[in-house]
């Protein structure tokens, strides 16, 4: 769940954020924003694979969230894919390897790398809520 500023407890959205599962560098960025935005309160992690498989009851959880949030690694927008695939409109994403970090398979991720995805999301959580 995440609030917005005013602080009442009717403002209360239901946010969740799903993350790349890839197996690069941007996928693991992108798995632990995701994991830093849930401990910052700024909403819920969920599962991108259950969408994949056509969990239908998962399905609907994203189709009621106030706001799902996608972090992609790359441009391949697996987590963009499987939403439109659905037809499911009430996200936002982003795109770490928008963020200026390459994609390769092994290269360590830092945690440079992992605070400016957090950063990005928290803006955009902000701006849609």
């Amino acid at each position: 769940m995440s609030q917005c500023d005013c602080g009442s407890s009717e403002c209360e959205k239901t946010v969740f954020i799903y993350a790349c599962s890839g197996g690069a560098n941007v996928a693991e960025i992108s798995d632990r924003a995701a994991r830093g935005l849930m401990k910052d309160g700024k909403g819920a992690m969920f599962c991108l694979a259950g969408l994949g498989a056509d969990i239908q009851g998962m399905v609907q959880t994203a189709r009621d969230a106030d706001l799902n949030l996608l972090i992609d690694g790359c441009p391949m927008d697996c987590a963009k894919k499987t939403f439109d695939r659905h037809g499911l409109t009430n996200y936002r994403q982003i795109k770490v390897t928008d963020l200026g970090i390459e994609k390769a398979k092994g290269a360590p991720c830092t945690d440079e790398q992992i605070d400016m995805v957090i950063a990005e999301a928290g803006k955009t959580i902000a701006e849609s809520v």
